[in-house]
């Protein structure tokens, strides 16, 4: 296909991820700004702000992870018009998740006793505890909201959630200001008032999203399905067998970028600090990438449903197409304005001199990253989610985290040593992925002829 037959396929894939892309970003502006704020208020509180979050993201992430076992199933019976199943799905979803956030405040309280002893800087657990605690505690309505958002978009909905996203986040900047700095009258908690603002900003989501699932007549005949359904131990096999997976392979993921936060504190404050502001701006671009995977999930997965298999290969390369560009665009960016970037989050000269040496690894597997996303996505729309599993597994403990510490304590690369096996987990990653989506449509094309 020339480039311009594409044109049609970019603005189907654009018209769902865009809301999407601005949920997710606006949602990482966020963290960009509590990094900013708290960046300010001191370097510890920077480096106990990355040391948490390092942690927290990865049972946050299992528990997102898990709501997105309901969008294909949803997108499936969505294309078929079955509002009994839709409903079904809703309430089961609801339920799954709901046990699901119970179970990881749990672990994660429990984590959180463990953080004085993980080699890192005594000042910075000390800090980190009661603010990771905070964050743990926003689990149950952040969940509550992902599960209704992930049912919306199996139903190609992504607008409701953006505008929900876009407020709360106002919320939360608004807070921060009010409680980081203390202006107002309100007391001046640092870093713990920046938890604070993000527990209270994310307490409003599910109230609004569910009301409007309640009261919107669209819904109507869904929500009414959905009382009257049953909680079914079937449906909550399907939902785990799909959503576990996917959880596992994000966590798997995010856990050598967390590890990675880890061998940073044992570097010192100030690598802990660089990475924090690294990844920080390596992340929004990311979320980019994810709104336009998530769009071609939702579209794969409708094509799926019909076995249209020439279909599912044209939203990939259309994909592609569009993360690719986009991330080598921001790649150029990173490198070009290496040292003015990290001056948003910091004045410390030492966190900018390492942030920008972490920048030039982070332009380089911007593209790995994105691709990956891309075949994960399709992978994901066809229901393929446990061999992935594994996969990320192989590439990013087996391989990458092992490369991270060879680099940074053996060849005495540090800070960027890391990040290298980052790089190299990434684009291992994407290789495999690709492998698997070719073998996998294969097999699938040749059963149904």
């Amino acid at each position: 296909m020339k480039i311009t037959a594409y044109f049609p396929i970019y603005k189907q894939n654009l018209k769902l991820a865009i809301p999407v892309i601005l949920s997710q970003v606006g949602q990482v502006t966020v963290s960009l700004v509590d990094n900013m704020m708290v960046g300010h208020a001191g370097t510890t509180e920077l480096a106990a702000a990355s040391f948490s979050n390092s942690i927290f993201i990865v049972g946050m992430l299992m528990g997102l992870g898990v709501t997105m076992g309901l969008t294909p199933l949803v997108g499936k019976f969505f294309n078929r018009h079955e509002e009994r199943e839709i409903g079904a799905y809703l309430k089961n979803g609801l339920f799954l998740h709901s046990i699901t956030a119970i179970s990881l405040i749990f672990i994660m309280t429990g984590v959180a006793f463990f953080l004085n002893r993980m080699g890192q800087p005594e000042e910075v657990s000390e800090m980190a505890f009661s603010y990771f605690l905070v964050l743990v505690m926003s689990l149950f309505p952040l969940l509550i909201f992902y599960s209704c958002k992930q049912f919306l978009e199996g139903m190609g909905n992504t607008k409701v959630a953006m505008v929900i996203t876009l407020g709360s986040n106002l919320v939360n900047i608004v807070l921060n200001y009010l409680l980081i700095f203390g202006k107002f009258g309100f007391p001046e908690l640092g870093l713990l008032g920046a938890g604070i603002a993000t527990f209270c900003a994310r307490l409003l989501m599910p109230f609004v999203i569910i009301a409007y699932l309640w009261y919107h007549p669209d819904f109507s005949g869904i929500t009414l399905m959905a009382r009257k359904s049953a909680i079914a131990l079937e449906k909550l096999k399907q939902l785990i067998s799909i959503g576990f997976p996917i959880g596992a392979q994000i966590v798997v993921e995010v856990l050598t970028f967390s590890v990675g936060a880890v061998m940073m504190g044992w570097i010192g404050t100030e690598q802990l600090a660089a990475h924090q502001v690294a990844i920080g701006l390596a992340s929004f671009s990311y979320m980019i990438s994810l709104g336009v995977g998530a769009a071609t999930t939702i579209h794969v997965s409708h094509a799926f449903g019909q076995n249209d298999f020439s279909l599912i290969r044209q939203w990939l390369k259309a994909a592609l197409h569009l993360i690719v560009l986009f991330m080598s665009s921001m790649g150029v960016l990173f490198i070009l304005f290496r040292f003015q970037l990290p001056v948003l989050f910091t004045k410390d000269a030492a966190v900018i001199h390492i942030s920008a040496g972490l920048l030039i690894v982070a332009a380089l597997f911007q593209v790995f990253d994105g691709i990956q996303v891309a075949f994960l996505s399709v992978l994901r729309g066809m229901s393929d989610v446990k061999m992935p599993m594994f996969l990320a597994f192989l590439a990013y403990s087996v391989i990458g985290l092992p490369i991270s510490y060879l680099c940074a304590f053996v060849f005495e690369l540090g800070a960027v040593g890391i990040w290298i096996g980052f790089l190299i987990g990434l684009a291992v990653a994407a290789g495999l992925f690709s492998y698997r989506l070719r073998k996998l449509m294969i097999v699938l094309e040749n059963h149904t002829r």
